[in-house]
């Protein structure tokens, strides 16, 4: 199959690394100019991506697109992209909800074949290796997978569905993020108070990520009673010190889901997730 020639809707830090990686397996690989900085065009040259002046030269001439902007951006993006009845294959790479990636699919389709992507990792520079994950049409992912083969974006499909990929990203997201948070609200707290390099002991004493242990959720419910109440606390000494309080108010209000699974010690992790989702 001949190599196929790729837009990057847009270069930023993610989407020209990304690019960059694209230009071992494509034809070329095109962005467009129109409206892009200065700092998007050194990026473009420097990753030896072809700059094209309109959307819709990029457009005609690409097999694959693919999209990687800010999230709010997302589905003007794609409404731009389908007034210019696209063709080939759109890979919807941002960082957005399912029913937003299967809105833009709706909104390209029949014209263009939409495949979900979420990218977990940080740009594949410097030996960095991010994972795009995918779903969509069999044909369309196994042409994505072609197109990263061998470089330092690797590829994993996780099944036809749209919307699967952006959930997966979500999800992890979810967890990696808002605890790069919690970590400035405790160690702030815990300056506030002269014990912050306490804490970091503390911490140090324990290096493994919470994601890796679901099975704890059944034990969180079991004691979701008195979490609670402790995180209330927390709070208030974010208040006190002037720091803002609203997370740990809100993790507080999570856990008082489980109010009624007090002390549960027979309590499964199908339970307790269960119980979660219920008002």
């Amino acid at each position: 199959m001949a190599q196929p020639t790729v837009g990057i809707l847009h270069p930023g830090s993610m989407g020209a690394a990304v690019a960059a990686c694209a230009v071992a397996n494509a034809a070329e690989v095109l962005w467009c100019a129109a409206g892009r900085s200065t700092a998007s065009a050194a990026r473009a040259e420097q990753f030896g991506l072809t700059p094209v002046p309109t959307l819709r030269e990029l457009l005609d001439r690409s097999d694959i697109v693919i999209s990687l902007c800010p999230p709010a951006a997302a589905e003007d993006l794609a409404r731009d992209v389908a007034q210019h009845r696209f063709t080939g294959v759109y890979v919807e790479a941002n960082a957005i909800n399912p029913e937003r990636a299967q809105r833009i699919a709706a909104l390209l389709g029949p014209d263009a074949t939409v495949v979900d992507g979420g990218l977990v990792g940080s740009p594949p520079v410097g030996g960095k290796t991010p994972t795009l994950y995918l779903s969509g049409p069999d044909d369309a992912t196994e042409r994505i997978e072609a197109l990263f083969a061998g470089t330092d974006v690797r590829t994993a499909v996780l099944g036809t569905e749209v919307g699967k990929a952006s959930a997966l990203k979500l999800a992890y997201a979810s967890f990696q993020k808002t605890s790069r948070v919690l970590v400035a609200l405790a160690v702030g707290m815990a300056r506030e108070h002269g014990v912050d390099q306490a804490l970091l002991e503390v911490a140090a004493r324990r290096t493994d990520s919470y994601l890796s242990e679901p099975g704890y959720i059944a034990k969180t419910a079991s004691r979701a009673w008195r979490w609670g109440p402790e995180l209330d606390e927390a709070a208030d000494a974010l208040a006190a010190a002037g720091l803002p309080a609203e997370m740990l108010r809100a993790a507080a209000s999570t856990l008082a889901r489980w109010n009624d699974a007090k002390d549960a010690q027979e309590l499964t992790l199908t339970d307790a997730l269960d119980r979660l989702a219920q008002p």
